[in-house]
């Protein structure tokens, strides 16, 4: 039925189903030679790639630097993002005089920034955390301004009606109604904040999961980059979860009809 709820039960079978679809077609694909083995290994062989990289090698370390990387810059890119955007989309005054310049950024490929950063940053973690922050931050600030703008015009023209300052209606019903469309803002970018992880841990490192998988280029090792692909995608539905769940805690009050 069309938008018709699934039991939690239905939900989790029918996520985990397309996962053994995904597996079984890869290992079948690997059995009747239908792929080059050295570019493409079959899933145990990339298992157990993972396994030694995380118990002969330094990986969990990696693994943790990545993770530092991604959460630094992005409580980075939501520190300015977040009230630029509320802001914006609560005043034609502040979105008519900074959109242009959002807009602007935003349709530029944050790769491409990479020589300048490494030229202004040195190559420590400078130029891989503004890279990180640079590929986030812009789209980030046009979703919450469009967020904001889809509060409801009733609630801030009843606000001002009833004597309510500007700074009053701001913190104390655009504010509140727009937090959870905020969160679902940032879960979504978090995603982009991981796409650009590999791009921006290639830039003179020699750590994080990147680092690791392009070190596992140069010696052909496609079952370790294979390994390095599956940890960013665990980890990125690891933090897509705990955002959902962050959501469900925080704002519980929108569940309420599915309870």
């Amino acid at each position: 039925m069309i938008r018709k709820p699934i039991s939690r039960t239905a939900s989790i079978l029918w996520g985990v189903s397309i996962w053994v679809i995904f597996f079984t077609a890869w290992e079948l694909a690997v059995i009747f030679e239908k792929v080059n083995l050295l570019l493409v290994p079959p899933p145990e062989k990339v298992l157990t790639a993972l396994y030694s990289l995380i118990v002969e090698g330094n990986f969990l370390n990696d693994i943790g630097i990545s993770i530092l990387r991604v959460i630094g810059s992005f409580l980075g890119a939501c520190v300015v993002a977040v009230p630029l955007g509320i802001l914006m989309g609560t005043f034609a005054t502040a979105e008519s005089f900074l959109n242009p310049f959002v807009s602007a950024w935003r349709y530029l490929p944050a790769p491409a920034f990479i020589p300048i950063l490494l030229m202004w940053l040195g190559t420590g973690e400078g130029p891989k955390l503004a890279l990180l922050f640079i590929g986030v931050v812009f789209f980030l600030i046009t979703l919450i301004m469009d967020y904001t703008r889809q509060v409801r015009i009733e609630l801030i023209e009843t606000s001002l009606t009833l004597g309510a300052s500007q700074k009053r209606v701001l913190w104390t019903v655009i504010v509140p109604a727009v937090l959870p469309n905020v969160v679902i803002a940032m879960r979504q970018m978090l995603a982009v904040s991981w796409t650009y992880l590999v791009i921006a841990e290639i830039v003179a490192s020699t750590t994080g999961i990147g680092a690791m998988m392009m070190r596992a280029r140069r010696f052909l090792h496609t079952d370790e980059i294979m390994a390095g692909i599956l940890v960013i995608g665990i980890l990125g539905l690891l933090f897509d979860l705990l955002f959902r769940w962050m959501h469900r805690v925080f704002f519980g009050y929108l569940y309420n009809n599915e309870r």
